[in-house]
């Protein structure tokens, strides 16, 4: 039995999960369920919505680990690098 005077310690280890990764996993399962990507992952960005992402491959619970503002940026540094703007 365990005692109870003591206290317990809870140690979080930090993840670091790259944006753009968690974006291409979640793209390709949403197209892989013959969702259109684009419109559901918008619609998770902008409610903060997880069920607009399947749970297809564990897309939902992958993409719930990366913060939306993250997302965000990630997918304008993209725009703005497909565009060449400096």
């Amino acid at each position: 039995m365990q005692k109870l005077e003591n206290t317990q310690y809870f140690e979080v280890v930090d993840s670091e999960v790259e944006a753009g990764a968690v974006l291409e996993s979640v793209y390709q399962s949403l197209q892989e369920k013959g969702y259109n990507p684009v419109n559901q992952i918008v619609g998770y960005i902008m409610s903060g919505d997880p069920t607009y992402i399947t749970s297809h491959k564990g897309a939902r619970s992958l993409i719930m680990k990366v913060e939306r503002d993250e997302l965000v940026e990630e997918l304008l540094e993209a725009y703005i690098a497909g565009r060449g703007w400096n």
